[in-house]
């Protein structure tokens, strides 16, 4: 006869702040339905808002709270003389088990700070590093990649600038990439790629290592979090190179846009509308600058937030993708996967649910200190 089962435990100390939450919850719930509070006020709204916050969360830990129940019935199902009914406890175990784990992540979710940038679209630049005409090659496998798996996620993408190299790919390329939750699926891409492979034009079969640098930026709201001083900026015009047509050279529609202040520069020509390029390098502008705000402000606290590298040491290298032996390394999270067809394919959703795992599990961890 198996001896008595152990019902899973959750951190004592997170069990603790989700019970403090779920108290809450309810003290919320009394103070809107008390007689007393003006269904106009501000404290009414504060209030309401606080309590749709809570509600998910009450809800999953009373989900969690049956399921521990059920497996502690399970538990003493495990003793019973009968065979029969110690295996169909132990059928029922398991799927509890499955749904109790489910259950514990999901409640550990809803504890994380939302990241306010998650849902926004996303700017992404790809520039060729050391290697030369094989980091720009690569460059180019790589805007590839991120193309086709923004197709499969229903996102669209578009090209506001391109410096295209001699014997193909980019030396540099800066994207727009347009769908909900853009950024919290690719805000972890940000960092140095590096590639070791052969190169076509190696004679001698001698692998080469090169380098590129990828960089995610969320798309600002029209009502920016930067506030752009217009004595801070020069703006000049040029005619677009590229294909377009007869349009292409007859007038300034391209944009190129120096901040002064900081000596960043954009431009974007890939709209026909000099007004259109206008605007979306100025979102881009912007972007940077937030960009280059935060990693002034997590270069304070470098200890955490190691993911994002793209907001802050970018010469960090971040992943491999060795061609010789069909592989992709992740050095963040010391993961190894040997699909690097499938992934140069656009097919990134393990690689990506792992750097998420990850960034949760950190984030968990700074709550439970």
């Amino acid at each position: 006869m198996p001896g008595p089962y152990q019902v899973p435990v959750m951190k004592e100390s997170i069990r603790r702040r989700l019970e403090k939450l779920a108290d809450r919850y309810e003290e919320v719930g009394r103070l809107l339905g008390s007689p007393d509070l003006d269904g106009r006020s501000t404290q009414f709204r504060d209030l309401s808002v606080e309590y749709a916050r809570l509600q998910p969360l009450a809800e999953r830990l009373r989900e969690y709270r049956a399921l521990e129940r059920d497996l502690a019935t399970v538990r003493e199902m495990r003793t019973d003389e009968d065979p029969s009914m110690r295996a169909l406890a132990a059928e029922e175990q398991a799927r509890i088990d499955a749904a109790l784990s489910e259950a514990e992540d999901r409640l550990h979710a809803l504890l994380l700070p939302e990241d306010p940038n998650d849902e926004r679209n996303i700017f992404l630049e790809i520039r060729s590093g050391t290697g030369g005409d094989e980091a720009a090659l690569f460059a180019g496998d790589l805007l590839r990649m991120y193309v086709r798996y923004a197709e499969a996620k229903g996102f669209s993408v578009e090209v506001l600038s391109e410096s295209t190299a001699e014997h193909g790919g980019y030396k540099e390329i800066i994207c727009r990439v347009v769908g909900r939750g853009a950024f919290s699926r690719l805000k972890f891409e940000s960092g140095v790629h590096r590639v070791q492979r052969v190169p076509a034009t190696e004679a001698q079969g001698r692998i080469h290592t090169s380098t590129c640098t990828v960089a995610i930026l969320p798309e600002l709201d029209q009502i920016a979090e930067i506030a752009l001083n217009p004595a801070d900026l020069r703006i000049d015009t040029y005619r677009s190179s590229g294909a377009g047509g007869q349009h292409v050279n007859k007038t300034d529609s391209a944009v190129r846009i120096t901040h002064l202040p900081s000596g960043i520069v954009v431009e974007c020509q890939d709209e026909r509308s000099q007004h259109k390029n206008r605007a979306r390098a100025l979102s881009l502008l912007q972007a940077r600058l937030l960009a280059a705000e935060q990693a002034r402000q997590q270069s304070v606290q470098a200890h955490s937030r190691r993911l994002q590298v793209g907001t802050g040491d970018r010469s960090e290298r971040i992943r491999t993708y060795n061609f010789p032996q069909g592989r992709v390394t992740d050095h963040r999270i010391n993961l190894t996967l040997y699909k690097l067809p499938q992934i140069m394919n656009g097919e990134l959703e393990e690689l990506l649910d792992a750097l998420a795992h990850e960034h949760q599990a950190e984030l968990l961890a700074e709550i439970d200190s």
